[in-house]
């Protein structure tokens, strides 16, 4: 889905096809302005992408969708979780008791989504292997119960790590 249409727009577009649930929505667009990204996430969008996104990067997107996860391009997340860090506090759902069937580096990898960084980022920092990053990140949501990479920073950022 793109964000500009002519008859109809993308996050309209996006929250009637999620309403009707007909199928899950990845938004690829040119623009990375916030209303573009936070609008279709809001319209209930499973992933978001940036048209300069490499063609390996959008298969990979797509597949992750279609799997039922969701999916940022890196040169959003943060300011998505800022986003989510700039709302008031509220009591925090999230019991760290999920974290106890984490393994040490599997705490380290949730530690770096929880601070937007990118796969590669991410392997820069811990000094991994990039595979080895997209082994645990794709693991993650499933170990603690969510659908998303998203869902897993957000997790992250409510409990501190």
């Amino acid at each position: 889905m793109d964000v500009q249409m002519p008859l109809l727009d993308g996050v309209s577009a996006t929250r009637q096809v999620v309403d009707e649930r007909l199928a899950d929505v990845l938004v690829l667009t040119t623009f990375d302005l916030d209303a573009y990204v936070f609008g279709p996430l809001r319209a209930g969008a499973a992933g978001f992408l940036l048209k300069d996104a490499e063609a390996k990067d959008l298969i990979e997107a797509v597949r992750t969708v279609a799997r039922g996860e969701g999916t940022v391009a890196p040169a959003v997340t943060r300011r998505l979780l800022a986003e989510f860090a700039a709302r008031p506090v509220r009591e925090s759902r999230a019991d760290p008791a999920v974290l106890d069937g984490l393994t040490r580096r599997e705490r380290q990898v949730l530690g770096r989504l929880g601070e937007g960084l990118s796969n590669a980022e991410i392997a820069e920092h811990l000094c991994m292997a990039e595979a080895t990053v997209k082994t645990h990140v794709s693991r993650l949501p499933g170990k603690l119960g969510l659908r998303s990479r998203v869902q897993a920073a957000v997790l992250a950022q409510e409990l501190g790590i």
